[in-house]
This record gives structure tokens, C-alpha cells and sequence, in this order.
């Protein structure tokens, strides 16, 4: 079965590491705030200009003017910091960012990322996207294996325009966890139930399957 949104943002959040600094795209990345490991201290960044993003705030708790990058409420942890998205992108630019988390639209074997425009479609833009790629070492980028017509979305080349070349190491589909090397995916897991044979039917960049597949598993 198909991870849900939530299993992939619970997924995304054990590659968190205790005082790493991390920026949460829109979509499923914004859900990672709410499974960071309890003790462990992270720093969410937000390039509107909030250092220290918490979880999302409950009925009683939603300020209209806390927001996050994708205008959603958020709430603030003790010791955030709110300032202009001026400094914040100074932070993105001079690699300041220890991990972050984005979704696509397609990637592929050389580590492209596609994620800001399809030809024809009113889409919201840009945001902080490039500048997070070219400014990150360490991205996962979270989307469905496939569209809902089944065409894959992990290509040999990408055809939309491209946010980044080169910059993509880790994907997490809603189907298995990949890393990108050598110009091919590496299949490292796989969703609960999911079989290695659907993973190579809808991957159509080379893909490198190991002899065992261990499953994600969720408590």
C-alpha cells in the first residue's frame, strides 16, 4: 500500500538530526514538523523570515499573522526568531541549512529537480526553491512515484523546467526511499506491502535494485 502523506512526512523526519537547522517546502515537507523524534532539538527555517517554526497551532492557537512560506498558520517555539526575507535567504544562499525537505514535480538519474512549472498551468511559482537547491547540500525531495495516470516521475531526463541540476541525492516517494548516484536510483526501501516488482514498473529512470529490499515499517 501507498504511503499516506502523513507516513511520508514520518519517514522524512528520521534523517532529522538533533540541532540540525531545516527548511520545510510546501505540500507533504510542511508535515514533518509534526513527527520530530520527542528530545530531539531542530531549528525549522522558513525563507519568509521565521527561525524556530513549531507544530501547527490548534484551533486556540492560530495567529493570523504567523505564517509559513506556503501561508499556512504555524506556531513559534520558545527561542524563535522573526526577521525579513531578505536575511533569511542570506541564510539559504550561504549554506546555513542543514537539511532540507521539498517536493517535485519530477527528478531524475542526474539529480535534477523539476518542481516550479508546467507549460500551460497555473502554478504558484518559484518561491524559495532555487535558491534552496543551489544553496543545500543535503535535500530530500518528497512526491508521488507516479502520476495518476501511472506515467513515473523519477526520469531518465526530466521535461519540465528544471529548478536545480545536479542537487537531488534522496527521494521519497510514496512507494519507496531512493538515493541518486552514478546516474541511476538506488532502491534502499520500500512502502509496507509495496513489491519491488511495481517499484521497477514505475520508475523509468535506471534504477539499481539491491538483492533485499527491507520495508519501512511505523509504529
Amino acid at each position: 500500500m501507498a504511503l499516506s502523506r502523513e507516513q511520508m512526512a514520518q519517514r522524512v523526519a528520521r534523517e532529522l538530526q538533533d540541532g540540525f537547522y531545516v527548511n520545510l517546502g510546501i505540500g507533504i515537507p510542511t508535515l514533518v514538523a509534526n513527527f520530530i523524534p520527542e528530545g530531539m532539538e531542530v531549528m525549522l527555517q522558513s525563507e519568509n523570515g521565521l527561525l524556530g517554526m513549531g507544530q501547527f497551532p490548534t484551533e486556540d492557537e492560530i495567529d493570523a499573522d504567523m505564517i509559513n512560506a506556503g501561508k499556512q498558520t504555524v506556531t513559534a517555539v520558545t527561542g524563535a526568531s522573526i526577521f525579513s526575507s531578505a536575511e533569511s535567504f542570506a541564510m539559504i544562499r550561504g549554506g546555513h541549512v542543514d537539511l532540507t525537505v521539498l517536493g517535485a514535480f519530477e527528478c531524475d538519474v542526474n539529480g535534477n529537480i523539476a518542481s516550479w512549472m508546467i507549460p500551460g498551468k497555473l502554478i504558484k511559482g518559484m518561491g524559495g526553491a532555487m535558491d534552496l537547491v543551489a544553496g543545500a547540500d543535503n535535500i530530500i525531495v518528497t512526491m508521488t512515484h507516479a502520476s495518476k495516470h501511472g506515467e513515473s516521475k523519477l526520469l531518465t531526463n526530466c521535461s519540465l523546467p528544471l529548478t536545480g541540476q545536479g542537487c537531488i541525492k534522496k527521494v521519497l516517494t510514496d512507494l519507496a526511499y531512493l538515493e541518486i548516484a552514478d546516474g541511476a536510483f538506488h532502491l534502499k526501501e520500500r512502502a509496507p506491502g509495496v513489491s519491488v516488482e511495481e517499484i521497477i514498473e514505475k520508475t523509468e529512470g535506471k534504477l539499481i535494485v539491491p538483492d533485499h529490499v527491507p520495508e519501512m515499517t511505523f509504529a
